[in-house]
């Protein structure tokens, strides 16, 4: 369906705005600080750690479980710049934009997925809102990460 389509597609441009706002403040840390590494905040807790790691959200759950695609996942350690990490959200995008085509028609059709063992169907519209919807998650931690370190982050919010 064509309207689903270009609402998913819609929806997914904002995040895209979003995140190239929060790349352009990214540029202004130092690569000590874009790296460093914090234990109170999750998944290796550096900026760089945590866009990979929204990255591999992406990978698992869109390309590897929705789009039945095979998946290297992206190691943290791999991506030691922004435009480097800015290269891996460009093949998410066109992942992404592959699964909106795949899935508009069918947005509640049920996607099996297993974790650790446990088996799952879940629908497409569920997927794409988990994935979107954990982004934000994460950018939230990257801008009070920077606010640990004394940076004055930008606001990476889709209405402004």
């Amino acid at each position: 369906m064509k309207s689903t389509e270009t609402f998913f597609a819609s929806q997914y441009e904002l995040i895209r705005q979003s995140r190239t706002v929060l790349f352009g403040f990214c540029r202004t840390l130092t690569h000590a600080d874009l790296i460093r590494e914090n234990e109170l905040f999750g998944r290796g807790g550096s900026v760089r750690n945590l866009l990979v790691h929204i990255a591999n959200t992406y990978e698992f759950w869109i390309v590897k479980n929705a789009l039945k695609r095979n998946i290297h996942f992206t190691e943290y350690e791999s991506k030691e710049t922004i435009d480097e990490i800015k290269t891996l959200f460009t093949r998410v995008d066109r992942e992404v934009a592959d699964f909106i085509t795949a899935y508009a028609s069918s947005v509640s059709e049920a996607i099996p997925t297993e974790i650790d063992g446990i088996k799952k169907s879940i629908p497409a519209s569920v997927l794409f809102t988990h994935v979107i919807t954990h982004e934000f998650h994460h950018k939230g931690q990257i801008v009070s990460l920077c606010r640990h370190m004394g940076y004055a982050p930008v606001d990476t919010d889709i209405i402004w």
